[in-house]
């Protein structure tokens, strides 16, 4: 079932997001997605199409929301996505991330950095020291989506909220 409303978004986009597009764009896209969640996993190609096709009207942002008790891998992947920012790299890592969902656990993850060109040891030393995990479990905590869990979640402006990953934009 879609559920499409007029909620607003909380908290509201900002610099701690990881962001691509304009800020003036005419539509904003915040997926708040977990990297081994299969469903977040089949929205990737489809929203990657999106970006594309909407090119600069478009924002979107992504925000952690990993599910930990179903997916023990999602939560450290969100912090190896951190992990990568911190180098300038998050969306590389993201895509990385989402393209193999199935190979996530921490020596796949240190491959990954070094196929995207990042300081592997400094990667391996914050992943070791859990650097990222504060900001991973803050993004989970801020978040207020009514539902339940496990549902993938869109929401995009003006104004409409979409609960569901196949409703029309």
């Amino acid at each position: 079932m879609t559920t499409v409303s007029t909620a607003q978004l909380t908290p509201p986009v900002s610099e701690r997001d990881h962001t691509v597009g304009p800020a003036s764009a005419a539509i904003t896209l915040v997926e708040y997605g977990d990297y081994e969640c299969p469903h977040c996993g089949a929205a990737h190609p489809i929203v990657k199409e999106i970006r594309r096709r909407l090119g600069n009207g478009l924002r979107f942002a992504f925000r952690h929301f990993p599910l930990s008790r179903i997916h023990p891998h999602a939560e450290r992947a969100a912090e190896a996505a951190e992990a990568a920012a911190a180098q300038g790299k998050f969306w590389q890592m993201h895509d990385q991330l989402f393209e193999h969902q199935d190979a996530l656990d921490d020596a796949y993850l240190l491959a990954y950095a070094a196929a995207i060109g990042l300081d592997v040891d400094k990667f391996a030393r914050e992943m070791a020291l859990g650097v990222h995990a504060p900001r991973v479990r803050e993004a989970r905590r801020q978040l207020r989506i009514p539902g339940p869990p496990g549902r993938h979640r869109l929401h995009y402006t003006p104004g409409r909220r979409v609960d569901d990953a196949r409703a029309p934009l």
